[in-house]
């Protein structure tokens, strides 16, 4: 178990990528924070059943008070923090829409939780992960950043937001033995990707569109995102900072 008696705290725990984030965690020996602004007890409660440790808590990760109030909770229920992911975003309804027909108040809705909200976790984390000697910081990027899309303009420039910061932070962070990365990944079929493209035509239309432009022609699922960000974690990339992996099944080489 490669993340034994590491605390790991993930954002956006609730459902889909953070939730299979938090379960793979647990089973290879973390302690899990689950933090997510409408909570994540149904995580921790499958996780718990499964023999692991976590707990759940309602964060607001746009709020500077909120996220301090996560680390204090994580440090007083597991000692400390050794690992945070940056997962929580704004993804699941929005529609697809080229960027001019974006109203002002959703790209200012996007932005304030996808870039400042994992900005804010970067900053408010990293004095704890110091206190632990170090750590690793894994932020949650997309691969829509890589292709240009179309119609998220708004959720791909946050992400290339996201991208942008890793780096900055890696460079800032790495004397003190944290470490910063990303990950981009692609198409995934989780309850939020599902919702997004309106119709079943227009599901179904996206969905072979992905599994034909990539490399290995089948779905991607939120199992196979989750051991890059174990690997990023781990102490097996003790000596990685500053990185993105790309995680799409070779549908974009860069």
């Amino acid at each position: 178990m490669i993340l034994r008696d590491k605390v790991i705290l993930v954002t956006g725990a609730a459902g889909g990528l953070g939730r299979a984030f938090a379960q793979r965690f647990a089973a290879e020996g973390a302690s899990v924070v689950c933090a997510d602004i409408k909570g994540a007890s149904e995580t921790v409660r499958l996780i718990e059943e499964a023999g692991g440790k976590a707990i759940a808590l309602s964060v607001d990760i746009t709020d500077a008070e909120s996220v301090r109030e996560m680390c204090d909770a994580a440090v007083s229920a597991c000692g400390g923090i050794d690992g945070l992911v940056n997962n929580a975003a704004i993804y699941a309804g929005l529609s697809m829409k080229p960027f001019h027909e974006i109203d002002e108040d959703e790209w200012d809705r996007v932005m304030a939780v996808n870039a400042k909200g994992t900005w804010l976790c970067c900053k408010i984390v990293y004095p704890y992960l110091i206190r632990r000697g170090g750590g690793s910081i894994v932020n949650i990027a997309s691969a829509s950043i890589l292709e240009g899309n179309p119609f998220f303009a708004h959720y791909t420039a946050s992400k290339g937001a996201v991208w942008a910061l890793t780096r900055s932070v890696a460079r800032t962070a790495g004397e003190h033995g944290v470490r910063c990365n990303s990950i981009t990944p692609g198409y995934t079929m989780t309850d939020a990707s599902k919702g997004l493209a309106g119709s079943p035509e227009d599901f179904q239309k996206n969905y072979d569109y992905s599994i034909q432009a990539r490399a290995i022609h089948r779905a991607m699922e939120a199992g196979d995102v989750v051991g890059g960000v174990l690997f990023l974690l781990s102490d097996d990339s003790a000596f990685i900072t500053g990185q993105n992996l790309n995680i799409d099944g070779g549908c974009i080489h860069y």
